[in-house]
């Protein structure tokens, strides 16, 4: 699992790579938690086109990362994901928090 990241102004572009499994979960929750600084962050966008498994752990660690630092006004949003993982996110009803963008 790869976690990249690009900073534009208030907008932080998360760019996850891989697998976010059980396995893989606890790495990206930490990262996450380091790089969203709530005081230059006001919008995050996560970019899934990497991404070509997401179970439900993932799942729990994007809502996290959502309980986090939706009380210091940072918005989330998904982006590009593939039809597996928006299939899934779609089921676990993920978009009425982070709403889908298109970034392409």
């Amino acid at each position: 699992m790869e976690v990249h990241y690009d900073r534009r102004g208030s907008t932080l572009t998360v760019m996850l790579f891989g697998e976010l499994d059980e396995n893989s979960a606890p790495e990206v929750r930490n990262s996450l938690d380091e790089n969203i600084t709530p005081t230059d962050t006001k919008r995050v966008v996560l970019d899934l086109s990497g991404l070509s498994f997401m179970d439900s752990t993932g799942i729990g660690v994007l809502v996290g990362r959502y309980r986090k630092f939706r009380s210091k006004s940072v918005a989330f949003f998904i982006s590009e994901p593939n039809t597996t993982v928006d299939k899934i996110l779609k089921l676990s009803g993920i978009y009425t928090i982070m709403p889908p963008i298109r970034t392409a």
